[in-house]
């Protein structure tokens, strides 16, 4: 990481010899403040950077959206298609159902009938 921001240690350590700090003390602390600035302000560079990871991640989060929304699509197309599959079954179900209902209907209408007419030929 390159420098945040600029700092002019000359003045620094010059202000600080000159409120009686000694030399010696006076360039280490001016050193460990470019160190500390340094560590903790971001430059240009590094928001940059920061702007280009987010908008790579904003395009990233778009394009697995819109490949959600293409599973979505198609899981609903699916599921409209097994719904008609179902409807389909249940209406041939039903269907067989009636048939076989007619049929035994016929046929119990068809037996009594017969009894009837054959109670009738013993009463007389």
């Amino acid at each position: 990481m390159s420098e945040a921001i600029a700092f002019d240690t000359h003045r620094y350590v010059k202000r600080l010899t000159e409120h009686g700090f000694t030399e010696e003390q006076a360039e280490v602390l001016a050193e460990e403040q470019v160190a500390l600035l340094n560590a903790n302000l971001a430059t240009k560079a590094d928001i940059e950077a920061v702007k280009a990871e987010i908008e790579a991640l904003r395009l990233t989060t778009k394009a697995d959206i819109e490949a959600i929304r293409a599973e979505i699509e198609a899981l609903r197309k699916e599921t409209k298609a097994d719904i008609a599959r179902s409807e389909a079954g249940l209406k041939a179900d039903i269907e067989a159902a009636k048939a076989d209902l007619l049929k035994w209907l016929v046929g119990g209408l068809i037996t009594q009938g017969g009894l009837i007419v054959a109670l009738l030929q013993l009463l007389k």
